[in-house]
């Protein structure tokens, strides 16, 4: 096993440094050696280590900052030295996850016996993660039948094979775009790795930057101790960044740079880190417009134009909505403990007639609103709260779902401008754009002269 185990050694006595090196290799570890905290950091970006040698007293700090971070890798055992011990320094190093404690000088046997322990600790993290893998994971599931989804779904499915390329997904407010983004993390080869998610209009726009990318200590009045952003917490998994159209136009050429080499500065910092995230976005704005007004690098929409989904609206998908419609009921029935297992005919055609200018998320709510109401095992007409608004005139189906009778409406137009004008053509000619000659030859042909 030993061949197989990292050890990192961070100390800034170029002497001990090699000691350590030599003794280390010559026991079957691979070692790899740092004299500052930057220089460790790099290496941790690169590749994690099983076991860290950490020295406390550092040109750019102590050892002991990495111990936060060494926990959320892994953890990875660390084993602090000094030549500066006393016991009030090991207990904190100790409490805040130190595996020992070592005083220089100690012997090349302690230290080998503590390396070997510590190995062990971390291969048996190691174990109980790889069973933890094994154990099914609770998949997301996207609920449709409709052709149109299930092209969605095809190109979902290809595209997730690659743990690299970046997908930008497209449509309306509340058709799923966040459960496609998960879905496509699921099926990914780093679905073992975090899948973390940013709302880019949620944040202010002085503290996105720290976000995403993190910041050293002092890199700003109130940065007390250095944070990891997401991009980093996101490590060997997926970040996404829903409503990108709204990320800073001063971040663009940031996120650009780490999508293109994976690497990227914590904000204050003068190291350039890199990590393997993937990056998945979404919008619900016509980006393409957004780069033509100069608010959008175009440079990065084309870099995560690379894979575009389009998710079509809920109301092109009709045959999805009875669907959905049940899956919703079966979840909430089970959350609420209600008996309510089916949809009358009735509620379901209110279903397909609306227009769900909220798409799944409106559905969605109407059927938990639905199930609050049922008294009996069926939800019926009277549980759905569905406002039945007409069709808007700027709707962008000017035609309706029925049609128009176009006679009807210019003759509608007509009877409204001849009022409002108290009769005289040449005012309603105007009203519609028309000469007052045009007006008198409506009226004749609708018997109004």
């Amino acid at each position: 096993m030993k061949e197989e185990l990292r050890i990192l050694v961070l100390d800034d006595d170029a002497l001990l440094r090699s000691l350590l090196s030599d003794r280390l290799t010559n026991e079957g570890y691979r070692v790899e050696t740092a004299e500052t905290l930057a220089a460790a950091r790099e290496l941790l970006a690169e590749e994690r280590p099983d076991v860290a040698i950490l020295d406390v007293q550092l040109p750019d700090g102590s050892g002991t900052d990495l111990l936060d971070e060494l926990k959320e890798r892994g953890p990875i055992p660390a084993i602090v030295v000094t030549a500066h011990g006393t016991i009030p320094l090991a207990v904190e190093a100790l409490q805040r996850g130190a595996h020992d404690f070592l005083e220089k000088p100690f012997t090349m046997e302690r230290l080998s016996a503590t390396v070997a322990a510590a190995a062990r600790v971390g291969h048996l993290h190691q174990h109980v993660r790889a069973i933890e893998r094994q154990r099914p994971r609770a998949s997301t599931t996207l609920v449709a039948v409709s052709p149109a989804m299930e092209k969605v779904m095809k190109l979902a499915e290809r595209v997730a094979r690659s743990a690299s390329t970046s997908v930008l997904l497209r449509g309306e407010t509340g058709t799923g775009k966040g459960m496609l983004a998960r879905l496509l993390h699921e099926l990914s080869p780093v679905a073992d790795g975090p899948f973390l998610t940013v709302t880019c209009s949620a944040l202010a726009e002085t503290l996105i930057e720290s976000e995403l990318f993190g910041h050293e200590k002092g890199a700003f009045t109130d940065a007390s101790s250095r944070k990891r952003g997401l991009v980093e917490l996101a490590h060997k998994g997926t970040l996404f960044l829903d409503e990108i159209g709204e990320l800073p136009l001063r971040l663009q050429g940031k996120l650009l740079q780490f999508i293109e080499d994976r690497s990227f500065r914590r904000l204050g910092g003068t190291v350039d880190l890199k990590v393997r995230t993937r990056i998945l976005a979404a919008t619900n704005r016509p980006l393409e417009q957004e780069v033509r007004d100069g608010n959008f690098r175009e440079d990065l929409y084309y870099r995560l134009q690379v894979f575009p989904i389009v998710i079509p609206p809920l109301r092109d998908r009709a045959p999805d909505i009875p669907v959905l419609a049940n899956h919703f009921l079966h979840e909430f029935a089970r959350e609420f403990g209600h008996r309510v297992r089916n949809i009358s005919p009735g509620a379901m055609d209110m279903l397909a007639e609306h227009r769900w200018p909220g798409n799944v998320r409106e559905l969605r709510n109407a059927i938990e609103r639905g199930v609050l109401m049922a008294e009996g095992d069926t939800l019926d007409e009277d549980c759905l709260l569905i406002d039945f608004e007409p069709e808007p005139s700027d709707s962008h189906d000017p035609l309706g779902r029925n049609g128009v009778d176009l006679a009807s409406l210019e003759r509608e137009l007509l009877e409204k401008a001849i009022a409002r004008a108290a009769g005289n053509r040449t005012e309603a000619g105007r009203l519609l754009g028309l000469s007052r000659h045009q007006v008198r030859q409506r009226l004749k042909k609708f018997g109004m002269e």
